[in-house]
């Protein structure tokens, strides 16, 4: 699903009113065999009035005419056969329960103390209608699984725009890395295990509080703060060596000092409920020296050197030498943009640190090694590969194809869609409540039925 986390934070919101209200419910609209309540056109519209404000006067109309399309894709479903299983209904369950609790630190009690329920009665209550939101995405998508467009319909749909209505790109870059983390050496690694096992005697042999001690030495600020506590969490949250050391754990035990990607840890199981556990921990990270970060910056420049001199492809030089956690790596080295999901940035976009280093760069040029910092605080070093840069220009099919070539798509959808509507309506029972009588958009919803 691609919700925002405020999205699906909205969508619980609106689950737990649905136990409050005190309106009396009716059906106000039937698509074949699927009914429409009114307390779903009132739930989205609550919905959007708390996402954007007061809604606009037409906004039920706008409303149910998006429910009677869902309603729809469903009966299709069904008539269709199409199947979805139960399996993948808990998973999506799940997934959705957990951004949910993410959002609460991972607190069960906080969970059913907002939502006045387990999480047993949320799934429960919420499982039909994700079952019908799937239903329906796999009807959408069969329907047009076949919808692609030609070189000839693309330049087609392009030269149908009025020229003075083309939209204006601003200059563009297409950007390659390799990143390169910095390793501890081996002195640092020592001190940082034996300040560690120092922490664990205090606690384990002098009776020191764990909470006490996390809040003063441990790396890991944010749950330091709150002596270390990491909430309740299912098995594949964490990185495997801490998995492995907190699951063997009984209540109140406290592990050996256990070593991870991000340092050592001490890890102590607070409670459990099933494959559920509640762990609090103390990390202690080895410091990266300056030598450390001398070596790595030559080590990545010395990959440079060899993608200059022809003696690797930049494509082979990320896979032997880059960072494999790292978005850009599965990518042959090109970062995507996270708001556009391509591989273009606009010059105005970048990151400061990236935009001073290319904006005077040529393209096909390799920066020298820079340090920056990852989204985990971790230092690390970057070669900057600039592989394209477009100025900045009215739309053209010659520099923009992909874009125009996606809204080409994007445009032979929403005709296909709707033709496709006209079609199931005429031969679908449809019923809509005289309370949306003045719904103009629903026009298309009140046609004569085939014979």
């Amino acid at each position: 699903m691609r919700n925002s986390l405020l999205t699906f934070a909205m969508i619980f919101f609106v689950l737990a009113l649905q136990g409050q209200k005190e309106v009396i419910d009716k059906v106000v609209a039937q698509v074949g065999g699927e009914l429409i309540l009114l307390s779903e056109v009132e739930e989205q519209h609550a919905l959007l009035e708390a996402q954007r404000g007061v809604a606009q006067p037409d906004a039920r109309c706008f409303i149910l005419d998006q429910i009677l399309l869902q309603k729809l894709l469903v009966n299709q479903g069904k008539l269709d056969s199409i199947e979805v299983k139960d399996e993948e209904v808990e998973v999506q369950l799940d997934a959705r329960i957990d951004r949910i609790l993410t959002l609460m630190g991972n607190d069960i009690s906080q969970f059913e103390d907002y939502y006045g329920q387990t999480i047993s009665q949320v799934k429960d209550q919420f499982r039909e209608d994700l079952r019908n939101q799937l239903m329906a995405e796999r009807m959408r998508g069969q329907a047009m699984a076949d919808i692609s467009v030609t070189p000839s319909e693309v330049r087609s749909f392009f030269n149908k725009i009025p020229k003075d209505s083309l939209p204006y790109f601003n200059s563009e870059v297409e950007i390659g890395e390799i990143v390169m983390i910095p390793k501890v050496n081996t002195v640092e690694k020592n001190q940082a295990r034996q300040k560690l096992e120092s922490l664990r005697k205090r606690i384990v042999e002098d009776g020191e509080d764990f909470a006490q001690i996390a809040g003063k030495y441990s790396d890991d600020f944010a749950s330091a703060r709150i002596g270390g506590d990491l909430g309740w969490t299912k098995r594949g949250k964490f990185v495997p060596e801490f998995e492995a050391a907190a699951y063997i754990l009984e209540p109140g035990e406290i592990s050996e000092v256990t070593e991870s990607e991000f340092g050592f840890h001490i890890i102590e199981l607070l409670e459990r409920r099933g494959n559920t556990i509640h762990t609090r921990h103390i990390l202690v990270k080895p410091e990266i020296t300056e030598e450390d970060l001398e070596k790595t910056y030559h080590q990545l420049d010395s990959v440079r050197r060899l993608i200059m001199s022809d003696s690797i492809s930049f494509s082979l030089a990320v896979k032997k030498f880059g960072d494999k956690n790292t978005q850009s790596y599965n990518n042959d080295g090109r970062m995507v943009n996270p708001n556009t999901g391509n591989t273009f940035f606009e010059v105005g976009d970048l990151d400061p640190d990236i935009f001073f280093v290319v904006d005077t760069m040529d393209v096909g040029g390799f920066s020298a090694p820079t340090l920056f910092s990852m989204q985990t605080g971790e230092k690390a070093f970057r070669i900057i590969n600039l592989q394209s840069r477009t100025a900045p220009h009215r739309a053209n099919l010659r520099q923009d194809y992909s874009k125009i070539q996606a809204a080409a798509i994007e445009s032979k959808r929403s005709n296909f869609t709707s033709d496709w509507v006209e079609e199931k309506v005429s031969g679908t029972f449809i019923h809509i409540d005289p309370l949306y009588d003045d719904c103009q958009i629903l026009a298309k919803w009140r046609v004569e039925k085939k014979p």
